[in-house]
């Protein structure tokens, strides 16, 4: 009976700690972010002294002196270690999800002789959801890319020895509409977005707005693209009394690798004589 409760409180202790419902919500919710981030292809190092015609030394961005097609070839590398590594963290927050509901099970419902009896079999799942755990949170952090071919053709850097180029993928957080802070007047309409982890940066995004034909959303019309270096965009010449469909993303850099998802927000345009009584009020 001793060891049944001993063995029975590892299991609990267990399904409290790294399994427990808070744990695994935890993790949910930061694959779901990773989901919706835009990744990219980062460069170590960024630079790099390299000598022009006048034998004089000057720094160079890296991505300058990079074979044009060894770099597309590692972006579609990159791409696909991304997709893998978003489909593994799905798999692994599913089996965790298993896992905790058979071992709540055994504890719930087996009694002491077949809890022991069982116990070889109890202890092979904690280790092998141990080991998931473990690739779960080293998944979470994007990884290096091996480079099997030379980036840097030697004859671009002049005798200047050649750097060790080291590739490695990284995310930005999501764009999002502030919903209370953008709306639409008769024939323009203001939009305002922010970052999930509420980044100052500023960077270059695209606005994507489109014209839905009617009410079903089911047939669109014409739009058009904005080039925005700012977290906010007027947009003109809308036509009144009619629904538009926005979405923003980031532009797309030589760095860029993909993103699943981006942020949009439908807005209806005043019709005059809702403006005229907006005005009187």
């Amino acid at each position: 009976w001793e060891q049944y409760l001993e063995r029975r409180n590892l299991v609990l202790q267990f399904l409290h700690s790294n399994l427990s419902v808070h744990h695994l919500q935890h993790h949910q919710n930061k694959v779901e972010l990773l989901k919706k981030c835009s990744f990219y292809l980062e460069t170590e190092p960024k630079h790099v002294n390299v000598r022009n015609q006048n034998h004089m030394m000057h720094r160079t961005d890296v991505l300058q002196l990079i074979d044009p097609c060894q770099f597309q070839r590692m972006k579609k590398v990159g791409k696909n270690q991304t997709e893998i590594q978003l489909s593994l963290l799905t798999a692994l927050l599913e089996q965790l999800e298993q896992g905790r509901e058979e071992l709540s099970c055994y504890v719930e419902t087996w009694d002491m002789r077949t809890f022991l009896s069982r116990w070889d079999f109890i202890m092979q799942r904690l280790s092998k959801l141990s080991e998931f755990m473990e690739t779960l949170l080293s998944l979470q952090v994007p990884g290096k890319l091996y480079v099997k071919h030379r980036l840097m053709p030697h004859a671009d850097l002049r005798g200047t020895r050649l750097p060790n180029i080291r590739l490695s993928l990284c995310t930005k957080t999501p764009l999002i509409f502030d919903r209370k802070e953008s709306f639409a007047h008769k024939d323009w309409a203001k939009l305002t977005w922010f970052t999930e982890n509420q980044e100052s940066h500023i960077e270059q995004c695209e606005l994507h707005f489109k014209l839905l034909t009617n009410e079903s959303q089911t047939e669109t019309g014409y739009g058009r693209i904005q080039e925005v270096t700012s977290n906010m965009c007027i947009v003109q010449d809308l036509q009144p009394g009619r629904s538009y469909k926005f979405t923003i993303r980031r532009s797309n850099t030589q760095t860029f690798l993909c993103d699943k998802w981006q942020d949009s927000i439908i807005l209806k345009t005043k019709t005059n004589a809702v403006e005229d009584m907006d005005s009187s009020v």
